[in-house]
């Protein structure tokens, strides 16, 4: 692939799944915009990092303005993909106790974020782009998990959020090979929301030991294996405004 025709936005760079996505698309010959909260542990000429909270929504608009509507714009790229990887793993609490100030913020950048930069994405790129969405999604978007249930309903409404562009990709005409989402589920990754999760006594986080039976049972998948379906979307023909698929281990 030509650098200088690919274009790729990714969220949650600075580590685990985020962080393996972007080296892999700059190996890829990809110009990759990255953003985090934290530095990327990623140096490279076609790599460009912002650090900001995606949790400061009135911010958020502004800095990608400033930072990601040059970049697009800086020439008539023939890919334009955005991958939705940012995340929180949530409070990992009974419903009981939720908190209003956390539901905010984990709302903010697993749910309200993503779809802003999905449409800012579908208004700012030319109908003769193709455009490839990704949403890292979870199997807690469909199935409850006690403790779990703020992350979960953030992930449920990315997953809808992805299936209503697509839907919107189709009535503006735009073909499925020019403009597709993917819902991606990467399963159970070796990340720190793991890490999280185990370190949570089961007294607070009913799902603990669930948790600590992926880690004890080597269930757990390293970031590089779970992004080859992700890559392969962003480089394919979509038959599909909108697909979705979970990971599955060879």
């Amino acid at each position: 692939m030509n650098e200088k025709q690919h274009l790729a936005f990714v969220t949650g760079t600075s580590s685990g799944i985020g962080l393996s996505m972007a080296q892999s698309l700059v190996q890829n010959q990809w110009r990759v915009c990255g953003l985090s909260r934290r530095p990327a542990a990623l140096e490279a000429e076609r790599y460009t990092h912002l650090q900001i909270d995606l949790a400061d929504l009135e911010n958020l608009p502004a800095q990608i303005l400033e930072n990601w509507q040059d970049i697009l714009i800086q020439q008539p790229w023939h890919t334009v993909a955005l991958v939705n990887n940012a995340a929180l793993i949530g409070a990992l609490r009974w419903m009981h106790q939720t908190d209003a100030s956390h539901l905010g913020r984990i709302f903010a950048i697993n749910a309200a974020a993503p779809a802003y930069l999905m449409g800012w994405l579908a208004k700012s790129t030319e109908s003769s782009q193709n455009i490839r969405v990704v949403n890292i999604s979870s199997g807690a978007a469909h199935t409850p998990f006690p403790g779990l249930g703020d992350y979960s309903a953030t992930k449920a409404a990315l997953r809808l959020s992805g299936q209503t562009l697509a839907k919107e990709f189709e009535l503006e005409g735009r073909t499925a090979d020019q403009a597709a989402v993917f819902s991606y589920e990467p399963g159970v990754v070796d990340t720190e929301m793991q890490d999280q999760a185990r370190a949570t006594s089961a007294e607070d986080f009913p799902a603990h030991h669930t948790f600590v039976d992926f880690h004890e049972k080597g269930i757990l998948v390293s970031p590089d294996m779970v992004i080859k379906d992700v890559l392969a979307f962003l480089e394919s023909q979509p038959e599909a405004h909108f697909c979705e698929s979970r990971f599955q281990k060879e």
